[in-house]
């Protein structure tokens, strides 16, 4: 018996760290997979932006007087908004700046559309854009919340595959720690508002 009781040790051994390995994984999988669909839930909320304000751009070019260069610029930061994606799995703090400086850049057009608008009393009046105005200031919470949401879900992601001993086998099996959601560089300054007219 005494012979056996080397290989009996190796065995349990052998097994817990079976055992700890395989849980790790699967935890880290699991709390990935959660994070990533979070941010298909976030990219969800700026898809549905970009579609309404579409239909305000198009609502606002319906004022033939309308200044040609604001809707310019919604139409161009929208292109450029849309035109950058994301590979959720592999999140790096390169690519949500740049999603983050491109979003950036159409909400800032979109509140410079809005600002204007006040010129143009029957375009205000316009039932239709005061419906799309509301929908879309909505959709600014639903983004917030949706961002808000993915940086809960990366948390308890990173806390696991930072913590020691995971942090071991989070190197052997390649989970990385996902980057947060964070706000565009200056957003912590109020703007600016201009109503000279």
């Amino acid at each position: 018996m005494k012979k056996f009781l080397p290989l009996i040790i190796i065995a349990i051994l052998a097994i817990g760290a079976y055992s700890w390995g395989k849980g790790f994984n699967n935890t880290a999988v699991t709390l990935k997979e959660t994070a990533t669909k979070t941010w298909a839930n976030v990219e969800s909320s700026y898809q549905r932006r970009n579609d309404l304000i579409g239909n305000l751009v198009k609502t606002v070019q319906g004022a033939a007087d309308f200044e040609k260069g604001t809707l310019q610029a919604v139409i161009e930061a929208r292109a450029k908004a849309t035109s950058i994606t994301i590979d959720p799995t592999n999140i790096t703090p390169e690519q949500l700046a740049k999603f983050n400086q491109a979003q950036g850049g159409l909400s800032g057009a979109l509140k410079s559309l809005l600002v204007t608008v006040e010129r143009y009393p029957d375009l205000k009046a316009n039932q239709n854009f005061l419906e799309l105005q509301s929908q879309l200031e909505g959709t600014e919470n639903r983004i917030n919340v949706a961002r808000d949401r993915f940086n809960e879900t990366v948390e308890p992601y990173n806390k696991h595959v930072k913590t020691f001993p995971n942090s071991l086998l989070a190197g052997l099996f390649n989970f990385e720690p996902m980057n947060y959601f964070k706000a565009e560089a200056g957003s912590e300054k109020a703007p600016d508002v201009d109503f000279e007219f």
